[in-house]
């Protein structure tokens, strides 16, 4: 995904680092990311978060907070009003470039930021925290031996994550007195809960709480054995992967527009990626991805070359056997193809060291149908035109443009 590092204002007038990932394709929507207490805009989560929504038209923003990351300012400065004001001042920054987010996304405090933040952001339309307290105040818990240094000198410094910092006592008062219920209660956009039963830092009822204070249309979604930072990428991509189909239902994305300088009835493949294969595929008003896998050098991120055409061979079959059983009123009630590929020397070939395509096709009917129509399917199956296409030689011309 194409990433910009960009710079804006924070609450106090610092210059806050920020990456605006933005999607290979066309730009259908933006995001804003709000990372948790003392991390940075680069943790595994955010990154993945990222790529997965750009991959699926979404741009996304993340940022270090005032004191943190690549960001100026004194953390011991800052509170959890502070946080929110950056969130604000990350919205207006993308608003003044024509990309006021839709989706907000916040990590930990940043979630319980983003649900303070997000009623005063009239462009928001969903909202998802993960691994978010109930309770700002609960972030204390972090520190709690630090307390009483802090609210007798008014600052300590305290060792989080292995990294020291220090921590102000306006910032213990400041979280310690925020409340989300009314925040809460206001927001007019969707909610997604995302929260791991087993999370150790921030207890799950935390979620419970979030899930109960809100009003519809809300969800909640288990993160099951994942770790508070979600640090584990199989973790982080299960909650990008439930984010990205989660948000398209209340995003409402607009159909990539078409190309205007892609003549009707032509395909125009793009190569996305120069240091791997990513390739753009636009077709009229449909836009996907073609790609190789990471042990071949690619980014796993669309299908491969052959699988397209294994898709076209399952997709016509499936369509060729339901246009049959409807003309025909046939009781079918559903169809997939399982389709393999796998080049295999030639038996008949007049080289012997020629090898042939072999699809294999696995057709499953359901419905309650009789030997005979089921039997009759099957044969109908390879009148598919794909299907007749990679029986029969092609003829494939190329020139330079």
């Amino acid at each position: 995904m194409p990433t910009e590092k960009l710079t804006f204002q924070g609450h106090a007038g610092d210059t806050l680092a920020a990456r605006l990932d933005m999607p290979d394709g066309p730009h259908l929507a933006t995001a804003l990311f709000a990372h948790c207490f003392t991390c940075s805009k680069d943790i595994t989560a955010a990154r993945r978060i990222a790529a997965r929504l750009s991959a699926m038209g979404i741009a996304v923003l993340r940022f270090d907070f005032t004191g943190l990351g690549h960001s100026e300012g004194e953390f011991e400065n800052t509170s959890f009003t502070s946080n929110v004001d950056d969130l604000i001042a990350a919205c207006r920054a993308l608003e003044d470039r024509g990309m006021a987010p839709s989706l907000i996304i916040g990590h930990s405090l940043g979630g319980a930021a983003v649900l303070k933040a997000a009623p005063m952001m009239e462009s928001i339309k969903a909202v998802v925290t993960i691994g978010a307290p109930f309770d700002p105040g609960h972030v204390t818990h972090n520190f709690s031996e630090a307390l009483p240094e802090i609210v007798d000198k008014g600052v300590a410094e305290v060792s989080l994550g292995g990294r020291p910092f220090r921590i102000g006592k306006g910032f213990v008062d400041d979280v310690s007195e925020a409340a989300l219920t009314s925040s809460i209660a206001k927001l007019k956009a969707a909610l997604l809960v995302l929260h791991a039963p087993r999370d150790a830092t921030v207890g799950v009822e935390n979620a419970s709480d979030i899930f109960l204070a809100a009003k519809h249309p809300k969800s909640f979604v288990t993160l099951d054995d994942a770790d508070h930072l979600v640090s584990r990428p199989a973790d982080a991509e299960y909650a990008a992967d439930v984010i990205a189909a989660w948000s398209k239902r209340y995003l409402k994305l607009p159909e990539p527009p078409k190309p205007t300088d892609v003549p009707e009835g032509v395909l125009r493949v793009t190569e996305a990626d120069a240091n791997g294969f990513l390739q753009d595929i636009q077709s009229g008003p449909h836009h996907v991805f073609a790609d190789e896998p990471a042990k071949f050098g690619g980014t796993n991120r669309g299908l491969t070359p052959y699988g397209f055409v294994s898709a076209g061979l399952g997709a016509c079959t499936a369509m060729t056997i339901r246009m049959y059983a409807r003309r025909k009123g046939w009781p079918l009630t559903g169809v997939s193809v399982d389709i393999t590929h796998a080049k295999e020397h030639g038996a008949d070939a007049a080289d012997p060291g020629a090898k042939v395509d072999r699809f294999q096709r696995m057709i499953h009917l359901t419905g309650d149908l009789s030997d005979e129509q089921r039997e009759r399917l099957l044969e109908i199956a390879d009148k598919c035109p794909v299907h007749k296409t990679l029986e029969r030689s092609s003829e494939v011309s190329t020139q330079l443009a």
